[in-house]
């Protein structure tokens, strides 16, 4: 349960869509990396619920048969950013959210303990939309203006704090894009 939210745990434009795939973080005041990831449900299709579903513990395995390998997993993000731009949120900001798995940034161990997830519906090879470089702009200003931790040089890819385990955001993902529009 939680109890004390502020504004600054919750991106006003998105869609909420709670999920109970979360727990409190060791420390609230230490959230200082923003990681950026990818995912689509089924593998490179984009479109529908799956993706909420499961996040939620919803996803239906007998839907697509890749759903049968990842039903059990008990993972989520802070948000979702779809192919038309709409952001989901599944976990406040000031919560730690399932995303990072395994992983390490300069060192510091347990990503999750300490960084806020975005994943934006798509694939490393498949070019992210501008509506969702758009509203990943919007969100990322958001989240760096209510945690000051946060600089550009702590924003990085799943595929950085999880090397050899982790591909993405992939090659489709335009970087210098991305923080030309968030310095603008």
């Amino acid at each position: 349960m939680i109890n004390h939210l502020a504004p600054a745990d919750f991106f006003s434009s998105a869609v909420s869509c709670p999920t109970t795939h979360w727990d409190k973080r060791p420390n609230s005041g230490d959230i200082s990396l923003l990681v950026i990831h990818n995912i689509s449900l089924p593998p490179n299709q984009f479109g529908g619920t799956y993706i909420e579903q499961f996040f939620c513990g919803k996803l239906d395995k007998n839907q697509h048969p890749y759903f049968a390998e990842i039903v059990t997993l008990r993972v989520s993000a802070h948000c979702l950013i779809k192919r038309t731009g709409q952001v989901v949120q599944f976990v406040p900001f000031s919560q730690r959210a399932w995303h990072a798995g395994k992983s390490s940034f300069q060192g510091r161990p347990t990503c999750n303990d300490y960084s806020i997830g975005i994943e934006l519906e798509g694939s490393d090879s498949i070019d992210y939309t501008p509506e969702q470089y758009h509203s990943l702009v919007a969100l990322s200003r958001h989240i760096m203006r209510h945690y000051p931790l946060i600089r550009l040089s702590r924003i990085v890819g799943h595929n950085d704090i999880a090397p050899g385990r982790k591909s993405d955001p992939g090659s489709a993902f335009n970087w210098p894009r991305y923080r030309q529009l968030l310095m603008a």
